[in-house]
């Protein structure tokens, strides 16, 4: 099936260094965040709470130690469950750089597209965010409804968005928006089935990360095998 080759394609450039450097920028940016975080919590105690207070019975408590205590918990805490979500939104700045790297290599006499706006940028990747959280708090009243479904959930719901939002970016720079949405209802099966294998990783941590990368190189190519066999089709 051409999907899975296309699949296998994305798999084997994943070592890219353009693809290594990509996620690179993205978790230091991600790690940048919730150590400012961090940092920003430790200065407002500093400036705010006094070093340490007398309280009856209790004696001196060092306020300041506990709340650098609580400060470091709660951002490692923080760390744990938004560390792919923020650094997803990190990604979607650099993702058309995956999308030229596999043309680059599969597709080099395609014309190269003009990059993205940082603004348009920005957008998708926030909007992706958005209907990433939105969908899986919808799939979670789903999953208190009934246990059994819910993996089975979690895997239509994120491979729907995975295929209509990465398939839509990539078909975009070539495309145009009204040409990119035309080709992805065309083939919404065959992309929703190309985001349930994106979905796969996803619920898996520390690999989910992987996710943005390959969800665009495989979608660059799956693109690029369907505008073909459209045009082949109407020519």
């Amino acid at each position: 099936m051409n999907l899975f080759s296309d699949f296998a394609k994305a798999i084997n450039q994943l070592f890219d260094p353009k693809f290594l450097w990509v996620l690179i920028k993205a978790v230091g940016l991600s790690a940048l965040l919730f150590g400012g975080a961090y940092f920003g919590f430790i200065w407002l105690a500093v400036t705010i709470l006094p070093g340490s207070v007398s309280l009856p019975w209790l004696g001196t408590v060092p306020i300041g130690d506990w709340f650098g205590a609580v400060a470091f918990t709660g951002t490692l805490v923080m760390a744990m469950f938004l560390m792919f979500p923020v650094a997803a939104v990190f990604l979607g700045f650099f993702l058309e750089d995956i999308a030229d790297a596999v043309e680059a290599k599969h597709y080099p006499h395609l014309p190269q597209v003009p990059p993205m706006h940082f603004s348009t940028a920005m957008g998708e990747a926030l909007r992706f965010l958005v209907v990433m959280i939105l969908a899986n708090l919808l799939a979670l009243i789903i999953y208190f409804a009934s246990t059994l479904l819910a993996p089975v959930i979690f895997y239509i719901v994120n491979g729907f968005l995975l295929g209509r939002e990465y398939f839509q970016l990539v078909a975009m720079r070539r495309l145009g928006g009204k040409a990119a949405t035309r080709l992805r209802k065309a083939h919404r099966w065959e992309i929703w089935f190309a985001g349930i294998l994106m979905a796969v990783p996803l619920s898996v941590p520390v690999l989910n990360l992987l996710v943005p990368l390959l969800g665009v190189a495989t979608f660059t190519h799956q693109f690029h095998r369907l505008n073909g066999e459209t045009r082949g089709r109407n020519s």
